[in-house]
């Protein structure tokens, strides 16, 4: 069965980052197929690369880039939601005129049409956040 997630809470302020990388992985040691998550609203916070939580707690951005890299998981950031957010990749800076940018690897910036593209190409789409 394919298997698309939906992000919508950021981490360490909710369960639904870490529930969902568990689920996902659950989900794919079951032989399930998960083709992409999508991060939105304060879930695109789990994309920067600039978060450094203490050495003695996980590190939900590296567990995500580690496991779509494993799984070939396309992880997608909404782009509105995560300028709002000051999450920008080297392209979307440039473009805004800003010097840096913060987006994780593993994770890539596009819109909306890549949620509706996965509700579409897979047979379940679940959600993770209020």
């Amino acid at each position: 069965m394919k298997i698309g997630v939906v992000v919508s809470e950021g981490p360490y302020t909710h369960q639904a980052a870490d529930t969902a990388y568990q689920f996902v992985k659950a989900a794919l040691d079951k032989g399930h197929e998960v083709p992409r998550v999508f991060f939105y609203h304060d879930g695109v916070n789990v994309s920067t690369r600039l978060s450094v939580p203490p050495q003695d707690e996980r590190h939900i951005q590296k567990q995500w880039t580690a496991l779509a890299q494993e799984h070939e998981i396309d992880l997608v950031v909404c782009i509105a939601a995560a300028q709002r957010r000051g999450l920008l990749d080297e392209n979307e800076a440039k473009r805004q005129g800003k010097d840096a940018n913060n987006i994780a690897e593993g994770f890539r910036i596009s819109g909306l049409g890549q949620l509706i593209e996965m509700g579409i190409q897979t047979d379940r789409l679940v959600t993770f956040g209020d």
